[in-house]
């Protein structure tokens, strides 16, 4: 096993340690507005930000630490007190009533009884449970047919009935992420996932000699999120090039299945995780073309926001919860290995010119729909429309 591998697991379970003797998510932070608040907020999402005191100290490794800073700074900046705890703190119980409160997944079911009067808001950032954990097994049962390997469910999603406990929600996602909930019948406020790096368009990218590579980059999960496909489909075409970048040496049981795609096909590179902020990630996009993602089911996702603002097309599923056109990328209707196969093939062999013109208007998009910018001012509109509909007696702080 590799030293970077050994050392890599030892980092992460001594911040496990020192997170656990710091009893993280067991704390309960208090944010105060300027002068007399016009209320009470309870935000139960990732307490860690509210912990590090400077917004440039956040983690970029997933935009659910600024969110979740921002979500707050918006509620105070409303005119709320808040108190801010981290969502898998099942222990809190309030001690006051509050007006509002915004939760992701497993406390608003919980808190709802004992807080009657709040205005009660999910914040979704995943599919649900009943379409996330089922779309899962079907991937795993697929493998099982295709290659006669068994992998376990990675990290399957806590059934909850927070979407039931609300009265509305703010969505990162698409209409696919969308329709998982409408069932509840609740008011669904999009809400475009943020970007925290803003990188300039590459316009000296050699798109005729970066048109036969391609990158896989995601976090947990390689068969959710398609990886293994993918493997599997650039294993049998040796004309073009695969880079693989997420932790794929955290899934055992997936490094020994698929060992022979990832380390031993010479048109297949696995580069393990890449801070994206890295000057190695910066590189790797510049000679690379597109970004493969097959996902089965997503709130919406942050990595693939990234490659299009470094100047990658994207190839993704619709569950990966990114609307495109093939004026900016290419959408998989059903990620079966054909079809990846097909669209890879096809971006491939475009003219250089086509495909540099397809991905500045893929830059283009979301740069204008997908910044910090965008995720604050939607975020702080849509709690203003339900405080608005909920409780219009309350005296928010709006800006001019």
């Amino acid at each position: 096993m590799h030293v970077r591998t050994w050392l890599g697991r030892f980092q992460r379970l001594a911040a496990r340690l020192e997170r656990r003797a710091r009893r993280v998510e067991q704390r309960v932070v208090h944010l105060a507005p300027e002068g007399r608040p016009a209320g009470r907020a309870l935000l139960s999402y990732i307490v860690d930000p509210f912990l590090h005191g400077d917004e440039t100290a956040l983690p970029l490794s997933h935009t659910h630490f600024w969110e979740s800073w921002r979500m707050g700074r918006t509620l105070v900046e409303l005119g709320f007190a808040v108190d801010a705890i981290h969502w898998t703190n099942t222990a809190f119980l309030p001690a006051t009533a509050y007006d509002l409160v915004v939760d992701v997944r497993l406390n608003l079911e919980r808190l709802a009884p004992l807080l009657p009067g709040a205005v009660k808001v999910m914040h979704i950032e995943t599919s649900h449970p009943a379409v996330h954990n089922p779309a899962q097994r079907r991937r795993l049962d697929e493998l099982a047919e295709r290659r006669g390997i068994r992998l376990a469910p990675f990290k399957m999603l806590e059934e909850n009935r927070a979407i039931e406990h609300a009265d509305a929600a703010t969505v990162l996602g698409n209409e696919v992420t969308q329709a998982s909930y409408r069932f509840a019948g609740r008011p669904l406020y999009p809400v475009p996932i943020s970007q925290p790096l803003l990188w300039p368009f590459p316009e000296a990218k050699a798109f005729a000699d970066c048109r036969r590579r391609f990158l896989w980059f995601g976090s947990g999960g390689m068969v959710h999120k398609g990886l293994d496909r993918v493997l599997e489909v650039f294993a049998g075409l040796p004309e073009l090039e695969l880079a693989v970048v997420g932790p794929v040496d955290r899934e055992h049981a997936f490094v020994k299945a698929f060992r022979r795609e990832l380390f031993e096909t010479p048109n297949i590179v696995c580069h393990g995780w890449m801070e994206i902020a890295s000057p190695a990630f910066r590189a790797l996009a510049d000679r690379t073309l597109a970004l493969v993602y097959p996902s089965c089911a997503e709130g919406q996702n942050g990595g693939a926001v990234t490659c299009m603002h470094a100047g990658l097309l994207p190839v993704l599923s619709r569950e990966s919860g990114l609307d495109l056109t093939d004026e900016r990328g290419r959408l998989l209707l059903d990620s079966s290995l054909d079809e990846i196969r097909a669209r890879v093939l096809e971006l491939s062999e475009t003219p250089p010119a086509t495909l540099a013109a397809m991905a500045r208007r893929s830059w283009e998009w979301v740069r204008a729909h997908h910044t910090r910018e965008r995720f604050a001012t939607a975020w702080r509109d849509a709690i203003v429309a339900i405080l608005g509909a909920r409780r219009p007696d309350l005296s928010l702080s709006l800006p001019d």
